[in-house]
């Protein structure tokens, strides 16, 4: 069994394929999924599992280069906002919502949690660990 907080074999899977620059989103309930991107949905029912702890056990296992998010989280959801810096991720990229949903075209996957706040999304772009 593994050591990491990560269990959920798909996402280790598509966390141990990731390269340099590739990118995996993080989405609320409501974002829509791109035909054609695999989708990995761990949505059960309101707020389970919530965003922050999604992105949280990510962490545990991606080397992140730098991540997005849409310029209205902070307007509309200030706290998830806040929760998000606390994290001190890599080098904060910012696009409006509408350039957002166009980027998660090129993602490698999408990964659905139960989360209702508004904006709850996030695009990780991979890094190399050398």
């Amino acid at each position: 069994m593994k050591k990491s907080p990560l269990l959920n074999i798909a996402l280790s899977q598509l966390i141990a394929s990731l390269g340099h620059g590739e990118s995996v989103v993080i989405g609320d309930a409501g974002l829509p999924v791109p035909p054609g991107v695999p989708l990995i949905d761990l949505a059960l029912t309101r707020g389970v599992p919530g965003f922050m702890v999604t992105l949280e056990t990510v962490l545990t296992e991606m080397q992140v280069e730098h991540h997005v998010l849409a310029d209205e989280l902070p307007l509309h959801s200030p706290q998830l906002a806040q929760q998000i810096e606390a994290l001190g991720l890599p080098d904060k990229r910012t696009l409006s919502h509408a350039d957002f949903k166009r980027m998660t075209h090129s993602a490698k996957a999408v990964i659905r949690t139960g989360e209702f706040t508004p904006y709850a999304n996030i695009i990780l772009v991979a890094g190399v660990v050398f």
